[in-house]
């Protein structure tokens, strides 16, 4: 079996090891464009040896954003601020790979650090959010969302695509389509954010249709042979679990047949109320689970306890990448760590840029 440090090939792509960078918001944008702290950021978990590199939730739609500091890719604007970044990437020998977004009704808040609760309607920094049904989260985002109506559902369908376009006509060799989280496509997977009597809501099939739909607009412009992939909520831990896993699973196999070519399972975080049994390897067994029934290749995140955890993981088959979220904010060179705990020595110099690796090497 593979280890943390071998390639991973999917399509035409080839990462040098199987640690992802997990998409991870930063709210440091400029009307949704990427700037210098993007550059810096970016340019290093890239020279710190990742093989994937996925750039945080970027809103397809000024409506979309989690907050008014979040990524955007809605303008030829933004496009042109990514570029760079995407070349950065690619300079220190990692892929470069985005994460498509649309908040929903979780979008219009506070940046975390200043708040995380929605922004009041008609205050600065605030717009009026959308979501399926006219259902709030609830806790600190408590606004009730807009009911999007047919037009709406097409509208951010037809964005997500021109985003999809963008992505590709700069550069990036992975696309993630964010459909966890609480944000609008698990709001439509969700029976407690979407309560449609339409050919959008009520059973599994109908509840699916809007992610499906979106899948299919993004396969229509991103290159076959490169990888497609989703983030899915597969699990909400609100005691109605092996439910909502079991159609998750149904749909991605569905998405499988459709065009896609990889799932990151993740939770669905619909309701301020679940009991996530939070802890080391949170969703090992449950990644395992959808993988092995859906056989696709894919990756989990969420505590992985870690280099000896991954590599293990990704050993005995549960996951194909380990993505790896706030251990590479503490410290972007974690993978060179990673390979010295591994005990694989020459995986660990290849990790580093020269200029780090000659001199650690020379006098260690």
């Amino acid at each position: 079996m593979p280890h943390l440090f071998d390639p991973f090939v999917l399509k035409d792509v080839t990462l040098r090891n199987r640690i992802a960078v997990s998409p991870m918001c930063q709210y440091m944008s400029d009307q949704g464009a990427a700037n210098a702290w993007h550059q810096i950021h970016y340019g290093s978990l890239a020279r710190g040896g990742a093989g994937l590199v996925v750039v945080e939730a970027t809103a397809v739609a000024p409506e979309g954003r989690i907050s008014w500091a979040d990524a955007g890719l809605w303008n030829d604007q933004q496009a042109a601020a990514l570029e760079p970044i995407v070349q950065e990437i690619k300079r220190w020998g990692a892929v470069p790979g985005i994460q498509l977004a649309h908040a929903g009704r979780k979008a219009s808040a506070n940046r975390p650090w200043e708040g995380d609760d929605h922004i009041p309607e008609g205050q600065p920094n605030s717009w009026t959010t959308i979501a399926p049904s006219a259902i709030p989260y609830g806790a600190n985002l408590s606004r009730v969302p807009q009911a999007m109506s047919i037009e709406d559902i097409a509208r951010v369908q037809a964005d997500m695509a021109s985003a999809v376009q963008r992505a590709k006509d700069v550069g990036f060799e992975w696309l993630q389509l964010h459909f966890a989280h609480g944000y609008l496509a698990q709001n439509f997977w969700s029976p407690k954010s979407n309560h449609r009597q339409d050919l959008y809501g009520g059973n599994a099939q109908n509840r699916g249709r809007y992610l499906l739909e979106t899948l299919a607009a993004a396969r229509k412009v991103w290159p076959e042979n490169k990888p497609l992939t989703a983030r899915m909520g597969v699990i909400d831990f609100d005691g109605d679990d092996e439910t909502m896993l079991s159609e998750s699973i149904d749909l991605l196999k569905v998405m499988k047949a459709q065009g896609l070519d990889s799932v990151d399972v993740s939770m669905g975080f619909n309701t301020p109320n679940a009991n996530v049994p939070w802890g080391p390897n949170l969703l090992e067994d449950i990644a395992a689970r959808v993988l092995r029934e859906t056989q696709l290749p894919g990756s989990t995140s969420w505590f992985i306890h870690g280099p000896t955890a991954a590599d293990r993981m990704i050993r005995e088959g549960k996951i194909d990448l380990a993505m790896i979220g706030r251990p590479l904010l503490s410290d972007p060179h974690w993978p060179y760590h990673a390979a010295k705990e591994l005990q694989l020595e020459d995986a660990a110099w290849k990790t580093l840029p020269a200029p780090y690796a000659h001199w650690l090497k020379a006098y260690r």
